[in-house]
């Protein structure tokens, strides 16, 4: 009769600790709402895809010390995201996957909407598809007469702090869709977002601006104040 070997004795392997860890924050997400969650837990979660072999608990925690919060990480760009200890391209994949899936969502927002109704709808939907970005963008909204979202255009790109802005441009385009209104947001990707909104009257020769209005954000979060003219 042969002998026993070591691997005929040998326990089964133990699961990693980490998935009971994740089942409990599913349950916990499921049974009390993302609200719940930290921020880094949320993170951890949608890290779990991308990491199905890792505890994703530390490098979620990393990751919000470095950024600051579950909206900068999947925001931030993707050369920083790799020089994080840890980060690889399955766990950029999906936090690109997040940002795009958030910035699709508000759009669908406005567009079952139909609307641009309010500023705070408009420095939200703003925010979702420029805040985080490390360049500076001159954003174009296009709007019907009734604030009906036509377009929704990026029209320049610059450097961290300079984009250049194209009057004749902004107009032509505006001509070709037909818009009565134009919202332009300019972005400082360290300081704020600003936007104006102009309304147009095509009958004029040249264009007339018949309504301005702009408004300033400090931080990426606070509203400054408005000037209607």
């Amino acid at each position: 009769m042969p002998a026993k070997t070591d691997h005929d004795k040998s326990k089964p392997e133990e699961a990693p600790h980490y998935l009971g860890h994740r089942e409990r924050l599913r349950e916990r997400f499921y049974s009390a709402g993302a609200d719940a969650l930290s921020d880094y837990e949320l993170l951890e979660m949608a890290l779990f895809s991308a990491l199905p072999r890792r505890d994703t608990k530390p490098l979620a925690k990393s990751l919000i010390k470095i950024f600051g919060s579950f909206a900068e990480v999947v925001h931030a760009p993707v050369a920083r995201l790799r020089e994080v200890d840890g980060v690889g391209e399955s766990a950029i994949h999906q936090l690109k996957l997040l940002a795009a899936a958030a910035h699709r969502v508000a759009k669908g927002g406005v567009n079952s909407r139909n609307a641009l109704s309010s500023w705070n709808e408009v420095i939200d939907y703003c925010r979702t598809s420029m805040a985080f970005a490390d360049k500076e963008q001159f954003r174009l909204l296009f709007l019907d007469k009734r604030n009906q979202l036509i377009a929704d255009e990026v029209q320049q790109t610059g450097t961290v702090d300079h984009t250049p802005v194209y009057p004749r441009e902004v107009i032509k385009r505006a001509l070709e869709l037909s818009a009565t209104a134009l919202i332009l947001v300019h972005n400082h990707p360290t300081i704020s977002i600003r936007s104006c909104w102009i309304t147009l009257d095509p009958s004029e020769t040249p264009i007339k601006i018949v309504h301005f209005r702009h408004c300033a954000l400090g931080g990426r979060y606070g509203k400054l104040g408005a000037l209607e003219g």
